[in-house]
């Protein structure tokens, strides 16, 4: 996952998936699940997200995917209240 400083307002995201995923129908299967999955996030206000899948995405549980997704999303710098904090 890559988060950056976006334009003020809600968050944006993205999700990519590249044909290592698999087929066409793999890769939607994988965007709609980590879709889901980000909808249970609390996310930051003016930061920019990219979520990419990879292959694990389309058969994990669907409770992996979110405490995968919880995990990225406290360990990058740019999604920290401290570091947003300093930028203020």
């Amino acid at each position: 996952m890559l988060v950056s400083k976006g334009s003020p307002g809600p968050p944006r995201v993205a999700f990519v998936a590249g044909k290592g995923v698999g087929n066409a129908v793999r890769r939607n299967r994988a965007k709609r699940r980590l879709r889901a999955a980000m909808a249970r996030m609390r996310l930051r206000d003016g930061l920019t997200y990219v979520v990419i899948a990879r292959r694990g995405a389309v058969d994990a549980p669907f409770q992996s995917l979110v405490e995968w997704l919880t995990a990225a999303t406290r360990s990058t710098p740019e999604a920290s209240p401290d570091a947003l904090e300093q930028e203020r």
